[in-house]
């Protein structure tokens, strides 16, 4: 078992290549490459969980830069789950969050039981006032 100390958090989106083997490989809905060599360079803020030079966790915000923003891409490789270290992604994700302006609004989708951890970082769910909504391009 890795010690928790040969894990570091760099402030930078992951690479695409790494984007998506993280996504596949921690069971996340896969994308393209075409849309993950748009979507990623407009990333408000990412973070790369790394152990030694491979890129082993992810987390993204994104956004309109002012106004909304989304918490997404929480993944972890599952030879690497289990051992907190989405809190030192959130935490990472969360001191970003801290100095956004006082009336941005925050979001994300929480798959359970992921939602606990969310919770620990001042995510509440908004049911029934709201709900989540998706749709999908086909």
């Amino acid at each position: 078992m890795t010690d928790n100390r040969a894990y570091r958090i760099e402030h930078r989106v992951p690479d695409i290549d790494d984007y998506l083997r993280l996504r596949l490989e921690s069971g996340l809905t896969p994308f393209s490459r075409e849309a993950a060599e748009k979507g990623l360079p407009n990333s408000i803020f990412g973070v790369s969980l790394m152990l030694g030079d491979e890129t082993v966790g992810m987390g993204r915000i994104i956004g309109d830069g002012g106004c909304f923003f989304q918490v997404t891409d929480i993944a972890i490789l599952p030879a690497h789950q289990g051992r907190g270290l989405a809190k030192w992604i959130m935490a990472a994700l969360s001191e970003f969050i801290a100095t956004l302006p006082k009336t941005a609004y925050v979001s994300l989708i929480a798959d359970v039981p992921a939602n606990r951890l969310y919770a620990q970082y001042g995510f509440d769910e908004t049911a029934p006032r709201s709900v989540g909504m998706a749709r999908r391009v086909t």
